[in-house]
């Protein structure tokens, strides 16, 4: 009876909430639709500072009081050393500068290589893709900003990981890549997992493929599949009429009684579409024998630098860390905005779960005590 009591309170206040909170969203949802919300902001994270932080919390927890000490003495003093040479080397670059171009030629460039690598900076995108490749909505605003400030001498990182997915849309994911190589700025992709099919179609637009040992890459290729139920349909006596104006407005369909003469046409633009792709990777990757591996199959890391697939066998976080030795490195995400609905719906979904929680404990509390 207890319980039954309790189960009812419960009900009750849970239908009170649900109430409250339809009421309350669609207010908002009419109020929302008044005005345009801004879509997002680049959230931008210095790495180097993050693994400086991480180094330090390290040192800290290892190190006793006298190496910690006698470690952060000679940290300060090769700090006060590498900015000296910065500074040496920023004035050598401004004097460089005003000389004649013939005679930059003959002055040290030791130090105008080591200037430019101080202002060298890193920027590092994920991109991670579904079938709809729907990260390419982030992706483009990232490279929107920064192309807005990137310059030749900078460099780009995209860690990619996709198992491939619709034509159009990884198309266009390779084409917001194609923006970063076309303004000259060297791009680099890193695959962990995965870079297969429209993943690698992404992947083979940069400058240098880094892949892991075992990551898949690959997959050069173009697969269609749709289920039929003509039959289905004709036995339980129902018809099904598709209408088109066009010979070649649909092919095959998922309803109909498909034609062999549909299925041939169906076939050459799958041929097309692989023809494409094939054409795509070899202009962007010219040492691959397309041939070869224009088949469908998928290489590990290891056999894919075979392939010429890839350039080098690295991990993401292995390069990254290599370049935050000598580069400024940052994370860009583009973040989406939670319009206040979203944010009411994950406040409203928060306490239905703490009331449930709270529920079943008070339940289970009950069962073991009784």
């Amino acid at each position: 009876m207890e319980f039954i009591s309790e189960y009812g309170l419960f009900l009750a206040k849970a239908i009170t909430i649900v109430i409250a909170i339809g009421v309350v969203l669609g207010l908002i949802m009419s109020a929302g639709h008044k005005g345009k919300q801004e879509k997002g902001h680049i959230e931008v994270t210095k790495l180097n500072e993050k693994l400086d932080k991480v180094k330090e919390d390290l040192e800290a927890a290892i190190l006793n009081e006298g190496e910690l000490k006698l470690h952060q003495k000679e940290l300060k003093k090769q700090t006060k050393e590498k900015h000296k040479q910065e500074k040496q080397a920023l004035k050598e670059a401004k004097k460089q500068e005003k000389q004649e171009p013939s005679d930059k030629k003959d002055t040290n460039s030791e130090s105008s290589d080591y200037a430019d690598e101080l202002r060298a900076r890193v920027f590092v995108l994920k991109f991670d893709g579904d079938i709809k490749a729907s990260a390419v909505e982030n992706l483009r605003e990232e490279i929107t900003a920064l192309l807005s400030l990137a310059k030749p001498a900078d460099e780009v990182v995209v860690c990619i990981e996709s198992g491939g997915g619709m034509v159009h849309s990884y198309g266009l994911a390779s084409s917001q890549l194609s923006r970063i190589t076309s303004r000259q700025i060297p791009l680099t992709v890193c695959v962990d997992k995965v870079a297969a099919s429209g993943g690698y179609m992404m992947a083979c637009v940069a400058d240098k493929i880094l892949a892991a040992p075992f990551a898949i890459l690959g997959s050069i290729g173009v697969v269609a599949q749709l289920p039929n139920f003509h039959r289905l349909l004709q036995k339980n006596d129902i018809d099904f009429e598709l209408l088109t104006a066009g010979e070649n407005k649909r092919t095959l369909t998922m309803f109909g009684e498909n034609t062999d003469k549909g299925r041939e046409k169906f076939m050459e633009d799958l041929e097309d579409t692989h023809e494409l792709f094939k054409s795509f990777v070899s202009e962007n990757r010219p040492a691959v024998d397309i041939d070869k591996v224009a088949n469908g199959d998928v290489w590990f890391g290891r056999r894919a630098i075979d392939q010429n697939l890839v350039d080098e066998l690295v991990t993401s976080d292995e390069y990254i860390v290599s370049r935050a030795a000598k580069a400024d490195v940052f994370n860009l995400e583009f973040v989406h905005k939670k319009s206040l609905q979203e944010k009411i719906g994950m406040s409203a979904e928060s306490s239905v779960d703490r009331l449930l929680l709270r529920w079943l404990s008070r339940i289970q509390t009950s069962r073991f005590f009784s």
